[in-house]
């Protein structure tokens, strides 16, 4: 397969690193289409590959013993999938993650995901960074659950899954919500009535649209602020010359 070896050319994290070490991986990496609904990382195993989404997004999910789940953490193109297998099960153990919305991904397989990251250090810099987005957006996500209403938690899942389908649809039921955002499913129907009755949002038959950005906007907390500009630090280093300083998530 050719490829551009210029900055961005990838569409991923895999952007971040020197052009010498993304010469070397582009005969190793496969694309692969990931529909919605698809698992990509289950609990009880360690993943065969690494994946660098370029379009949709995965939700990263914690699952206790009797089968509830809840969302640590989302992960579109400024992330990877299966971290587990380069440090080890601490990163693994409970956390499944599923596709949320259709897209594709580059994949890695492990033995050259290990080399790079045993013998590269810009690789082992890039998934470090990784590492630390995780945790920051686990953080936040943990604050928002505590601290903010239903209402306010269901707008940044909402902004943050519109910022990464350039304000597509979603295609995601009330159902799903509720069990990734860890409430009742009742909260999440109520709250996206009053987001639909202010003209934020559209929704049907597990179909939710935006109709008006800043009107949803204006119900964000700010963590969906900080998420905002985490994600921004992160993918700096991926965007191409020149362009920096109009980085932005969406």
């Amino acid at each position: 397969m050719r490829m551009d070896p210029e900055p961005g050319a990838l569409g991923c994290l895999l952007d971040c690193l020197p052009l010498p070490v993304r010469l070397r991986l582009l005969p190793e990496l496969q694309r692969v289409d990931l529909p919605a609904g698809r698992v990509l990382q289950d609990n009880r195993a360690i993943p065969s590959h690494l994946l660098f989404p370029r379009s949709g997004f995965a939700s990263l999910t914690y699952v206790t013993s009797n089968g509830e789940t809840g969302e640590i953490a989302s992960i579109g193109s400024e992330g990877m999938i299966g971290l587990s297998l380069l440090i080890g099960d601490a990163m693994a153990t409970g956390t499944r993650a599923v596709m949320q919305a259709p897209g594709d991904a580059w994949q890695l397989r492990a033995d050259v995901a290990q080399r790079e990251f045993r013998h590269e250090p810009a690789f082992q810099a890039m998934v470090m960074r990784h590492v630390r987005w995780l945790l920051g957006q686990g953080t936040q996500t943990a604050i928002c659950s505590r601290h903010h209403t239903i209402e306010r938690q269901l707008v940044r899942w909402l902004l943050l899954g519109f910022d990464r389908t350039a304000d597509e649809p979603l295609l995601v039921t009330h159902e799903t919500l509720a069990s990734l955002l860890g409430v009742r499913r009742e909260g999440v129907t109520e709250a996206a009535r009053r987001l639909q009755d202010a003209g934020a949002i559209s929704y049907s038959r597990g179909c939710i649209r935006l109709e008006q950005r800043d009107a949803l906007e204006q119900r964000a907390c700010e963590c969906y602020g900080l998420l905002r500009r985490q994600h921004a630090a992160l993918v700096q280093c991926a965007v191409p010359h020149g362009a920096a300083e109009t980085a932005d998530l969406r």
